[in-house]
């Protein structure tokens, strides 16, 4: 099972407020609930956060209120959540940087994951693809590498920003293979995409539903995906181990989650728990799915805790690998 990987974006937050799901009374008390979202208006997560919060309002049969507060690479939310009151109104949606990757980028942040959240569910998993200019002489993974060493020192690729999981993976392949290649870093993956179609930077691993309308258009082209498995939508584009790429780095957990604060009684966490994962199972949210390439999982509490265990040194190797280090 995998978390996402994922973005890191932006340094200041915003806020907004958007009220769905119902009116009715809360099993835990009349008092409206807040999700919390890590990114700005517009993405997945916020489109994601939407559609579940109604969800999950109906099915608990109260009021979800979602809540904007973008900034630090999600640490903003993170932060915000892990102080709230441990009573089951305010949660967490985001993507994995700041519970699975900011924690070994930074020396230091304002919460502690094991200590201050708890894991309600992983929402998806999400994968990337590595994508190529058009006029990169390649047609696979093996190819590309090929190429990569016959240019040494001259491959320049993109990471929609500093730290994120699309630029740690890039610069391990750099490092590991020997290829030294430049990074080029950006704000969003969208100028990262317009640049490898430009022909400014060569490559660079993206989500598949950023890339995919490109790729189909032939101004680029997909090699192989990070993961277990290839993309429906893709089929004919491997995997990293497919393509003969095995480390285990290829393989981390990347996705959207939901958290609460550390400390919620039992019974409403969950009461949560089940809304949430019923919710991740409707006709909405499989919609919301597949128009960004992404897989609903709606995992237990227990085996999201165990699969960010499980990949807690295989990120912090991944890290040191790239020496990336965030002040």
């Amino acid at each position: 099972m995998k978390f996402p990987l994922i973005s890191r974006r932006n340094l200041l937050g915003s806020a907004s407020l958007l009220a769905v799901g119902g009116a009715l009374a809360q099993p835990t008390s009349s008092k409206t609930t807040t999700l919390v979202l890590s990114t700005p208006p517009g993405g997945a997560v916020d489109v994601l956060g939407r559609e579940l919060a109604a969800r999950m309002g109906q099915i608990l049969g109260t009021t979800i209120i979602v809540e904007s507060k973008a900034g630090a690479s999600g640490m903003l939310a993170a932060q915000a959540v892990a102080r709230s009151p441990a009573d089951g109104h305010t949660l967490l949606l985001t993507h994995s940087t700041p519970i699975l990757y900011m924690p070994h980028l930074f020396p230091k942040i304002a919460y502690d994951v094991t200590r201050d959240l708890k894991f309600v569910t992983q929402i998806c998993e999400a994968d990337l693809v590595l994508v190529v200019n058009k006029d990169v002489p390649v047609k696979n993974l093996r190819e590309f590498l090929q190429w990569a060493a016959a240019n040494r020192g001259k491959v320049s690729y993109g990471s929609y920003s500093t730290g994120s999981a699309g630029h740690l993976l890039s610069e391990y392949l750099s490092i590991s293979r020997n290829l030294e290649m430049t990074h080029v870093p950006y704000k969003g993956e969208g100028p990262m995409l317009q640049d490898i179609m430009g022909g400014h930077i060569s490559w660079g691993l993206s989500i598949f539903g950023s890339a995919a309308a490109h790729v189909a258009s032939g101004r680029m082209r997909a090699l192989a995906v990070t993961g277990p498995r290839r993309f429906p939508q893709m089929p004919d584009v491997p995997t990293f181990t497919e393509a003969g790429l095995r480390d285990d780095e290829f393989q981390v957990m990347g996705g959207i989650l939901m958290l609460m604060p550390a400390g919620v009684p039992t019974p409403v966490a969950d009461k949560i728990e089940a809304a949430a994962r019923e919710a991740v199972a409707s006709t909405g949210m499989k919609a919301r799915f597949q128009l960004y390439g992404l897989r609903g999982t709606g995992d237990s509490s227990a085996n999201t805790r165990k699969a960010f265990d499980d990949s807690s040194p295989i990120i912090a190797k991944l890290v040191k690998a790239s020496g990336v280090k965030l002040d």
